[in-house]
């Protein structure tokens, strides 16, 4: 093998395990200091991408979600024949490995997953305990190295530009995550996001509300139960998401993708957990504090309640995280 290997991660396709992904993309680096990496992922993590120093270019893998779409994995295979010499391949699913496999790349590195035998060269073993523990997992594909969190570059001269945009002062705001792209089962009721915020507004922040397009119904109705917060679901793109919450003085969020951005920007985080565990997939920050009931039917890693009644979510009362707020708001403001 070449010592400065040109090397191909087939990437994820949820924000916070792209967040998540450059805990291999870091080992990587440290191992082979001069290679090229490169990140085959769809075109919405360029945003991401673009702000990890260890990767030199995304490839856009233009792909339906979930789809199998076998002639097109075949074709753009071979467009990428001869320019590889190893590709990591993150996600778990049998369809993944078939690019790097018509790539014809010599090594081809995951986790055995939807038995890939043949379509990897080098499977990694994963053992019970990090099945879940998404991080570790994919730190373990690069066999060596130092695990680092995810830290992602802050576009200074943008966030600022935003954060008069949008009439915010850096430290003076909170951020509220209320979405979450997986399902109901992972998003804490509207009305005590509401009740946290008026908890915020009167201790002098103001609080913002992110998400997408997608959140839109739910900050709306967080905005109606809150008057005076700034809801931005929608209004902002994923590069200015990670600017602005970089810029907050905390952060409060659900198990989502823009709970691991804020921890990668080291904005303190409090994480609140349903039918995921913290265990599993805490934000990887310095300042944090885990919310999570614990029930004896969670976790259940379920999009929806299976039982109906939602209680790991509905029981959570808003002085708990309210609790968890304030101790780090006690702690000094990053410098």
């Amino acid at each position: 093998m070449a010592e400065s290997p040109a090397i191909l991660v087939i990437g994820p396709r949820w924000v916070g395990d792209m967040v998540m992904a450059q805990c291999l993309f870091s080992a990587l680096r440290e191992l082979h200091p001069n290679a090229a990496i490169d990140v085959l992922a769809p075109a919405w993590a360029a945003p991401l991408v673009k702000r990890m120093p260890e990767i030199r270019q995304q490839i856009d893998l233009p792909l339906k979600s979930g789809a199998l779409e076998f002639r097109m994995r075949r074709r753009f295979g071979r467009l990428l024949r001869g320019h590889y010499d190893i590709a990591y391949v993150m996600p778990g699913s049998w369809k993944s490995a078939l690019v790097p496999f018509f790539a014809r790349i010599p090594r081809r590195v995951g986790h055995l997953k939807e038995m890939r035998y043949g379509l990897l060269t080098d499977i990694v073993p994963l053992p019970d305990n990090v099945k879940r523990r998404t991080a570790q997992a994919y730190f373990g594909l690069a066999q060596g190295g130092t695990f680092r969190a995810p830290k992602l570059a802050v576009d200074t001269k943008s966030q600022a530009a935003l954060l008069g945009r949008f009439g915010l002062e850096a430290e003076k705001f909170v951020a509220l995550m209320p979405g979450a792209e997986f399902g109901p089962a992972k998003r804490w009721p509207s009305e005590r996001y509401a009740g946290l915020a008026r908890k915020m507004m009167a201790k002098g922040f103001e609080v913002a509300l992110f998400g997408s397009k997608n959140d839109a119904q739910v900050t709306a109705e967080i905005a109606t139960l809150a008057p005076g917060v700034v809801d931005l679901a929608g209004q902002t793109r994923l590069e200015d998401a990670i600017d602005l919450i970089a810029a907050a003085r905390l952060a409060v969020s659900n198990d989502s993708g823009l709970m691991h951005v804020a921890a990668a920007v080291d904005t303190p985080i409090v994480a609140v957990y349903g039918s995921t565990s913290p265990q599993n997939t805490p934000p990887l920050a310095e300042q944090r504090e885990l919310v999570w009931l614990g029930l004896s039917c969670s976790p259940c890693h379920q999009k929806n309640c299976p039982l109906g009644h939602l209680n790991c979510l509905k029981t959570l009362e808003v002085a708990q995280v309210t609790a968890a707020a304030e101790r780090l708001l006690e702690m000094p403001a990053a410098a």
